[in-house]
């Protein structure tokens, strides 16, 4: 029975946009923005939170590349919040920097409470542009009454992308990097498991490989991944930044994908906006290979059509880059209590455990510690991924190849080179 949300309970005590653009804004700060997010109500009394969310319509923006996921947020939120009096406006967006930037626009505008922007969908460059902003509500996130859920001492959890997350973002989900064939055009012994692999074989069958352009996410995870391996040391990545290190991996990196060009489809010509589009190449066989970052697999991509019933997805031995993914909150929020409200009714156990249902429709991975369930919960919970089936990659392989995120510093400057050395065709 769900009781977090509901003013009978008791509280259970808790034991990117571009870099540079980050920089500019943060420089331009408004007068007074140090005054933003002073009303906000303290997540510690949360009767007193829930009182001043009644009545709000709350504005979640979020990426919208997804149909599914739209439309699991409005079906498995909307009614919860509506119980409690809050409406669910949902705000899709093509870039989370788009909605970064509304919130840095009307901050330096002077707009420092009653902003259009309650709760943003967030991770890594995003989060990092936010807090160097001084744009994101700080240490509230630890209070909510289901952070007693979460792990806060997962390194994967307590920090985004080399950023000490400190109570500033609340988790959401949780995702992995995995490739998806077809089993219909390629046996699982014939597909490469290590990105060296992977240039042989998009050499040996040209234009039949592509990926999305960074900053796109999934395109910048690919070139993250290949920098990993190349490197030899992903963990020293997750930390810092190296530039001399740096730049011998990524020139041996850039040079490979140079050369791989035009062995791609339409000989590196173009390359697709996002995931969306891979997908459509792939479920069109156009290509033989697109990603997905989905821990309990594609079987909601199945369903809805946009990949063939005979997809199937899987992990490189070398491993796929894991993370989490998070809610922050505006510094001037119009609504910030109905913000805090959302963010711990996302961690609810059974809602965590509708979300990684690909039936449901999403499939993505749970951001609460499995041990800190109780007895009914943690049998829903493995129940649902003893049944995942071939359209999933198994809990203990994806355990097993769990690579860190990177630092915000390493994938800006992937992106930066991707941009000079590829699309721009600069060359070294």
């Amino acid at each position: 029975m769900r009781r977090t949300l509901r003013r009978t309970r008791c509280r259970t005590p808790v034991v990117a946009a571009a870099a540079a653009a980050a920089v500019l804004l943060a420089a331009c700060s408004a007068p007074g923005q140090e005054a933003a997010g002073a009303d906000a109500p303290d997540p510690a009394d949360w009767d007193a939170v829930l009182d001043a969310a009644e009545g709000a319509r709350l504005s979640l923006h979020m990426w919208g590349g997804s149909t599914e996921i739209l439309d699991f947020v409005e079906d498995a939120y909307g009614p919860e919040l509506a119980e409690l009096g809050i409406d669910l406006d949902v705000v899709p967006v093509a870039d989370t920097a788009d909605a970064v930037n509304v919130v840095l626009g009307e901050l330096e505008a002077g707009r420092t409470e009653g902003g259009s922007v309650d709760v943003i969908w967030i991770d890594g460059e995003n989060f990092a542009t936010l807090r160097q902003a001084d744009a994101l509500l700080e240490d509230w996130a630890q209070d909510l009454p289901n952070a007693a859920l979460v792990d806060w001492d997962d390194p994967s959890v307590a920090v985004d992308m080399g950023r000490p997350v400190d109570g500033d973002e609340s988790p959401w989900g949780s995702a992995q990097f995995q490739f998806v064939y077809d089993a219909d055009r390629h046996t699982a012994d014939e597909l490469p498991r290590s990105y060296a692999e992977l240039a042989d074989w998009i050499e040996a069958d040209p234009g039949r490989f592509t990926y999305p352009s960074p900053p796109a996410f999934h395109g910048t995870r690919f070139l993250t991944a290949w920098f990993y391996e190349l490197a030899g040391d992903p963990d020293a990545w997750a930390e810092g930044f190296d530039e001399q290190e740096y730049a011998a991996v990524a020139d041996e990196l850039f040079a490979e994908l140079e050369r791989l060009e035009p062995s791609l489809w339409r000989e590196g010509a173009t390359y697709p906006e996002d995931i969306a589009d891979l997908d459509r190449l792939f479920a069109n066989g156009e290509v033989d290979l697109t990603f997905t970052q989905l821990p309990a697999g594609i079987g909601a991509n199945i369903e809805a059509g946009t990949l063939p019933r005979t997809a199937r997805p899987y992990v490189f031995d070398t491993g796929g880059i894991a993370d989490h993914h998070y809610l922050g909150i505006p510094v001037n929020a119009g609504d910030p209590a109905a913000a805090m409200v959302f963010a711990d009714l996302v961690l609810e156990p059974e809602l965590q455990v509708r979300k990684l249902d690909p039936d449901e429709g999403w499939g993505d991975g749970i951001a609460i510690a499995p041990d800190r369930l109780d007895a009914d919960q943690a049998a829903a919970l493995e129940q649902l991924t003893a049944t995942l089936g071939q359209t999933a990659v198994s809990p203990a392989e994806l355990d097993a190849a769990r690579l860190p995120e990177s630092s915000v510093e390493l994938t800006a400057r992937l992106e930066d080179d991707w941009d000079r050395r590829i699309r721009q065709g600069a060359g070294g």
